[in-house]
Protein backbone atom coordinates (compact mmCIF):
# COMPACT_ATOMS: atom_id res chain seq x y z
CA UNK A 1 0.00 0.00 0.00
CA UNK A 2 1.35 3.39 -0.89
CA UNK A 3 0.48 6.74 0.61
CA UNK A 4 -0.07 10.03 -1.08
CA UNK A 5 0.86 13.30 0.63
CA UNK A 6 -2.03 15.73 0.59
CA UNK A 7 -2.05 19.31 1.94
CA UNK A 8 1.46 18.80 3.41
CA UNK A 9 0.10 17.12 6.55
CA UNK A 10 -2.74 14.78 5.66
CA UNK A 11 -1.99 11.37 4.17
CA UNK A 12 -4.52 9.35 2.25
CA UNK A 13 -4.18 5.62 1.72
CA UNK A 14 -4.18 4.54 -1.90
CA UNK A 15 -4.97 0.96 -2.87
CA UNK A 16 -4.01 0.37 -6.50
CA UNK A 17 -5.55 -3.11 -6.59
CA UNK A 18 -9.13 -2.06 -5.87
CA UNK A 19 -10.07 -1.38 -9.49
CA UNK A 20 -8.57 -4.66 -10.68
CA UNK A 21 -10.37 -6.53 -7.89
CA UNK A 22 -13.67 -5.04 -9.00
CA UNK A 23 -12.83 -5.97 -12.59
CA UNK A 24 -12.18 -9.57 -11.65
CA UNK A 25 -15.46 -9.73 -9.73
CA UNK A 26 -17.25 -8.46 -12.83
CA UNK A 27 -15.51 -11.13 -14.93
CA UNK A 28 -16.53 -13.76 -12.37
CA UNK A 29 -20.16 -12.62 -12.48
CA UNK A 30 -20.31 -12.57 -16.27
CA UNK A 31 -18.58 -15.95 -16.59
CA UNK A 32 -20.85 -17.41 -13.89
CA UNK A 33 -23.97 -16.23 -15.74
CA UNK A 34 -22.80 -17.56 -19.11
CA UNK A 35 -21.59 -20.91 -17.79
CA UNK A 36 -24.50 -21.54 -15.41
CA UNK A 37 -26.97 -20.52 -18.13
CA UNK A 38 -25.44 -23.08 -20.48
CA UNK A 39 -25.53 -25.69 -17.74
CA UNK A 40 -29.19 -25.02 -17.01
CA UNK A 41 -30.07 -25.39 -20.71
CA UNK A 42 -28.24 -28.72 -20.78
CA UNK A 43 -30.02 -29.97 -17.65
CA UNK A 44 -33.41 -28.71 -18.88
CA UNK A 45 -33.08 -30.72 -22.09
CA UNK A 46 -32.88 -27.86 -24.58
CA UNK A 47 -33.27 -29.58 -27.99
CA UNK A 48 -30.13 -27.84 -29.31
CA UNK A 49 -28.11 -29.31 -26.44
CA UNK A 50 -29.68 -32.75 -26.82
CA UNK A 51 -28.79 -32.74 -30.53
CA UNK A 52 -25.24 -31.47 -29.85
CA UNK A 53 -24.51 -34.25 -27.37
CA UNK A 54 -26.05 -36.78 -29.76
CA UNK A 55 -23.60 -35.53 -32.41
CA UNK A 56 -20.73 -35.92 -29.96
CA UNK A 57 -21.73 -39.56 -29.57
CA UNK A 58 -20.99 -39.89 -25.86
CA UNK A 59 -24.61 -40.24 -24.74
CA UNK A 60 -26.99 -37.96 -22.93
CA UNK A 61 -25.51 -38.82 -19.54
CA UNK A 62 -22.52 -36.67 -20.52
CA UNK A 63 -24.93 -33.78 -21.15
CA UNK A 64 -26.24 -34.10 -17.59
CA UNK A 65 -22.73 -34.37 -16.15
CA UNK A 66 -21.45 -31.32 -18.06
CA UNK A 67 -24.60 -29.36 -17.19
CA UNK A 68 -24.23 -30.14 -13.49
CA UNK A 69 -20.53 -29.23 -13.55
CA UNK A 70 -21.31 -25.96 -15.31
CA UNK A 71 -24.00 -24.98 -12.80
CA UNK A 72 -21.72 -25.93 -9.88
CA UNK A 73 -18.83 -23.98 -11.43
CA UNK A 74 -21.02 -20.94 -12.02
CA UNK A 75 -22.19 -20.95 -8.40
CA UNK A 76 -18.62 -21.56 -7.19
CA UNK A 77 -17.42 -18.47 -9.04
CA UNK A 78 -19.71 -16.35 -6.86
CA UNK A 79 -18.43 -17.76 -3.55
CA UNK A 80 -15.18 -15.94 -2.66
CA UNK A 81 -13.52 -18.96 -1.03
CA UNK A 82 -14.33 -21.24 -3.96
CA UNK A 83 -13.87 -18.85 -6.90
CA UNK A 84 -10.30 -19.92 -7.67
CA UNK A 85 -11.06 -23.63 -7.52
CA UNK A 86 -14.24 -23.15 -9.56
CA UNK A 87 -12.34 -21.26 -12.25
CA UNK A 88 -9.73 -24.04 -12.41
CA UNK A 89 -12.46 -26.64 -12.81
CA UNK A 90 -14.19 -24.57 -15.46
CA UNK A 91 -10.88 -24.09 -17.28
CA UNK A 92 -10.55 -27.88 -17.50
CA UNK A 93 -14.15 -28.22 -18.68
CA UNK A 94 -13.70 -25.48 -21.26
CA UNK A 95 -10.50 -27.11 -22.53
CA UNK A 96 -12.61 -30.16 -23.27
CA UNK A 97 -15.20 -27.96 -24.99
CA UNK A 98 -12.54 -26.35 -27.20
CA UNK A 99 -11.19 -29.76 -28.23
CA UNK A 100 -14.68 -31.17 -28.81
CA UNK A 101 -15.79 -28.17 -30.87
CA UNK A 102 -12.66 -28.26 -33.03
CA UNK A 103 -12.15 -31.97 -33.60
CA UNK A 104 -15.47 -33.73 -32.95
CA UNK A 105 -18.16 -31.24 -33.92
CA UNK A 106 -15.89 -29.47 -36.44
CA UNK A 107 -17.20 -26.03 -35.50
CA UNK A 108 -15.56 -22.84 -34.33
CA UNK A 109 -14.00 -23.14 -30.87
CA UNK A 110 -13.74 -19.35 -30.33
CA UNK A 111 -16.47 -18.96 -27.70
CA UNK A 112 -15.22 -21.71 -25.37
CA UNK A 113 -11.66 -20.53 -26.02
CA UNK A 114 -12.55 -16.98 -24.98
CA UNK A 115 -14.32 -18.29 -21.87
CA UNK A 116 -11.26 -20.44 -21.13
CA UNK A 117 -9.05 -17.34 -21.19
CA UNK A 118 -11.42 -15.57 -18.77
CA UNK A 119 -11.43 -18.60 -16.44
CA UNK A 120 -7.61 -18.68 -16.56
CA UNK A 121 -7.39 -14.98 -15.67
CA UNK A 122 -9.71 -15.53 -12.70
CA UNK A 123 -7.76 -18.61 -11.60
CA UNK A 124 -4.48 -16.68 -11.71
CA UNK A 125 -5.92 -13.70 -9.87
CA UNK A 126 -7.44 -15.88 -7.13
CA UNK A 127 -4.40 -18.19 -6.88
CA UNK A 128 -3.35 -17.25 -3.33
CA UNK A 129 -6.84 -17.94 -2.01
CA UNK A 130 -6.91 -21.25 -3.92
CA UNK A 131 -3.61 -22.29 -2.33
CA UNK A 132 -5.00 -21.46 1.10
CA UNK A 133 -8.16 -23.53 0.54
CA UNK A 134 -6.21 -26.51 -0.79
CA UNK A 135 -3.72 -26.22 2.08
CA UNK A 136 -6.56 -26.25 4.59
CA UNK A 137 -8.12 -29.30 2.96
CA UNK A 138 -4.82 -31.20 2.90
CA UNK A 139 -4.16 -30.54 6.58
CA UNK A 140 -7.39 -32.27 7.59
Amino acid sequence: MSTILKNNSETVAHTPGRASSIGVWILQGVLAAIIAGGGISKLAGDPVMVDMFADIGAGQSLRYLVGALEVAGGVGLLIPTLAGLASLGLAALLTGAVITDQFVLEQSPWLPLALLVVAAVIARTRWSRTEAVVGTLLRR
